[in-house]
């Protein structure tokens, strides 16, 4: 049995959980999100909780069973507390800024790259080098934090570029000179 699947999840207050035809709906404070789960999997609320069970050992089975557990899981936290991912933008000149709804990059470009906050997806930015993306939905959360990072990856021999705020670098050595 899964071990991640086999733990109920439990529904905190001021959420509202449905489940009709395969799709489960979770509100909260936050938002509203839907799931489609697999008709092979059992998604049922039990005294405050909700189980997650598969009908038995198949090799589908026991793959989907922890997947969904925790995709639900994710939802009841996105529409209680929500997800955020910070970004450090380093570089000399590398500026962001808020201007309305869009973020406004100077990324050593020709041009500044501008991005909009979505309907699901807002963008935060607490000074001129960090951009923290905020959303009821993981995935796009940390789908949305990618496409920014991609604008400018970071760069090994100096670090320049996007990174997440807990991602390590590798630096690189530059050029040999001649050895003689």
């Amino acid at each position: 049995m899964s071990r991640i699947g086999r733990k109920p999840i439990n529904i905190p207050a001021g959420v509202d959980v449905k489940i009709d035809n395969g799709v489960i709906t979770v509100k909260g404070p936050k938002g509203s999100l839907d799931f489609a789960f697999n008709k092979n999997m059992t998604v049922e609320i039990k005294d405050g909780s909700i189980e997650v069970t598969r009908p038995n050992d198949a090799k589908e089975n026991r793959s989907l069973h922890g997947l969904t557990r925790t995709l639900i899981n994710n939802m009841v936290v996105g529409v209680t507390e929500g997800y955020k991912k910070e970004l450090e933008v380093n570089g000399v000149g590398y500026r962001v800024q808020k201007q309305g709804n869009k973020c406004v990059m100077n990324l050593g470009y020709s041009h500044q790259v501008i991005v909009e906050d979505t309907d699901d997806v807002k963008i935060e930015v607490p000074d001129p080098n960090k951009i923290v993306i905020v959303g009821i939905d993981k995935q796009k959360v940390g789908q949305f934090a990618a496409e920014i990072r991609e604008k400018r990856p970071p760069e090994p021999y100096k670090g320049k570029g996007i990174k997440y705020a807990d991602e390590v670098i590798r630096r690189k050595e530059g050029k040999a000179g001649k050895g003689k």
